[in-house]
């Protein structure tokens, strides 16, 4: 299933799936019985699944269109966000731009930074450019959704806590960001101003077709104004989504609606492309990520 958030005809954040071009709202649609926020849902999932399915078996009359709907971020307020770096081809163009090697402590851990879960972009938003920067940066990720709780979860148990997968795009002003990280902190400030979901949820059951191994296939495009720039593939990562999810909740507790992010898919973003003193971002540009089965993540800059 794809779920989302959306606002309704009395402008209120609602909560509901999507088939094709139709938007379900849970809350109506139940009269009450399901939330009318998504992170909610999932934090109840067990408790709600049996009124979900009695759902999906009827035939509905109040519905939305989806090219009348405002899609909100799946999940405009989680309770966290973690971004690893966990494809080998994205540190290997990177650090070459940048004059260095890859530490081997990368080939020892899963590492991620927290990001600022108060900054989360909707699909098709404005991403006002970070003000004293002048290097803006998209990068193309996948991200995973925690649906349940767990503390010191083992990798081979790590799927169970995963809810579904959604597209991320961790915006990155680069001049800030390589200030910060000489000072042996960070990435912080050049992370934390914005941070696209959506445009929706997709629910780890509804993509076990594509499974490879510990791994997904599915392919991962960006696109600016049109043109596509980067292609990469999930199943190519180098740590899986249960790794990381072992590390994240190594001594800590993961809860419903905690994001990990993939970190960037190999050419994934222009600092690989091209270079540290090259192309960046511009007001007007159009950033679109496409990942198979997760939809289209579309944001223009602005000032």
């Amino acid at each position: 299933m794809k779920f989302v958030s959306f606002i309704n005809v009395n402008g209120e954040e609602r909560a509901g799936w999507i088939e094709g071009e139709t938007i379900y709202d849970m809350y109506e649609l139940s009269d009450g019985r399901l939330p009318s926020k998504l992170l909610t849902f999932i934090e109840g999932r067990e408790q709600y699944e049996s009124i979900l399915n009695e759902l999906l078996n009827e035939e509905h009359r109040s519905l939305y269109n989806l090219g009348d709907t405002e899609l909100l971020a799946p999940l405009p307020k989680p309770p966290s966000v973690r971004d690893f770096m966990s494809f080998e081809l994205h540190l290997q163009n990177a650090y070459k731009n940048l004059g260095k090697e890859i530490p081997k402590e990368w080939y020892e851990i899963p590492a991620f930074y927290f990001s600022n879960h108060h900054a989360i972009i909707a699909p098709e938003a404005s991403v006002p450019y970070p003000k004293r920067s002048n290097c803006l940066d998209f990068e193309l990720e996948i991200a995973c959704v925690i649906g349940k709780s767990g503390k010191d979860i083992r990798k081979e148990d790590a799927e169970d806590y995963i809810f579904g997968f959604t597209i991320l795009n961790d915006w990155s002003a680069r001049d800030l960001q390589m200030e910060e990280l000489k000072v042996g902190l960070g990435p912080a400030k050049g992370k934390d101003f914005a941070t696209s979901i959506g445009p929706y949820i997709v629910t780890r059951e509804s993509l076990q077709e594509y499974k490879v191994e510990d791994n997904y296939n599915l392919t991962m495009t960006a696109k600016i104004n049109g043109k596509e720039i980067s292609k990469g593939n999930l199943k190519d990562i180098h740590y899986s989504f249960a790794e990381m999810i072992e590390r994240a909740s190594l001594n800590a507790m993961l809860y419903p609606g905690d994001i990990i992010g993939s970190g960037t898919v190999g050419t994934g973003c222009l600092l690989e492309l091209s270079g540290v003193n090259k192309s960046w971002l511009k007001p007007g540009d159009v950033v679109e990520l496409e990942i198979t089965e997760l939809g289209i993540l579309k944001n223009t800059i602005v000032e």
